[in-house]
């Protein structure tokens, strides 16, 4: 029986190191946020509307979506957020659900669903338990702005767009601190994975 355990955080707090870890592991990742790339690429349903819906001057010289400029907008406009979200979102969980499928005929024991808005998109029913990947604020807000280049207040709204971490922690099932050093990450990872009798 395949355990089926969704990987969540919040930007910057560390979740793709943790799916790196797994990875290394052997154990098989669905990543929303690949699904979600291969889901608007040319040609694919989701990128035909989102072109209709937000006119060609999103897309790049080669006809593919300029992410930073669909970023640009859908930061500053809630309500073209949820829009660009309602086109994306059923196409991504789609794919991930049939990836998911694979890997259970395959006989997996543990599949992780990578998915950084969890709780935000509602998708808690796809997976029997939530590892969260945490770090503090300050933490998170200064990883953010060296990693993007971001001041303070352009990693402020983008960490504000999204549900704060430490309401995550009581909903989910195991929480990996990641405040500390990749060792000490990696040791919290294998004794979840322990616990739960997948390693």
């Amino acid at each position: 029986m395949a355990l089926i355990v969704g990987l969540t955080g919040g930007i910057a707090s560390g979740k793709s190191t943790v799916a790196n870890l797994i990875r290394s592991k052997g154990y098989t990742i669905i990543d929303a946020d690949v699904e979600a790339r291969l889901a608007v690429e040319r040609g694919e349903p989701a990128y035909n509307e989102i072109v209709a819906f937000f006119g060609k001057e999103i897309l790049l010289d080669d006809q593919q979506i300029n992410r930073a400029k669909l970023g640009e907008i859908i930061f500053n406009d809630e309500e073209k957020r949820q829009k660009l979200n309602s086109i994306v979102h059923p196409d991504v969980r789609r794919r991930m659900l049939n990836k998911r499928e694979e890997a259970i005929h395959k006989g997996e024991k543990l599949i992780i669903m990578d998915i950084p808005l969890l709780f935000e998109s509602k998708l808690t029913g796809m997976v029997e338990k939530v590892l969260l990947v945490y770090v503090d604020e300050q933490t998170q807000l200064q990883r953010l702005m060296e990693r993007n280049q971001f001041t303070e207040e352009e990693a402020l709204a983008r960490i504000r767009s999204q549900m704060p971490l430490k309401d995550k922690v009581p909903l989910s099932d195991a929480i990996i601190n990641n405040n500390g050093s990749i060792e000490e990450t990696e040791a919290q990872l294998n004794q979840i994975l322990i616990d739960w009798k997948v390693m």
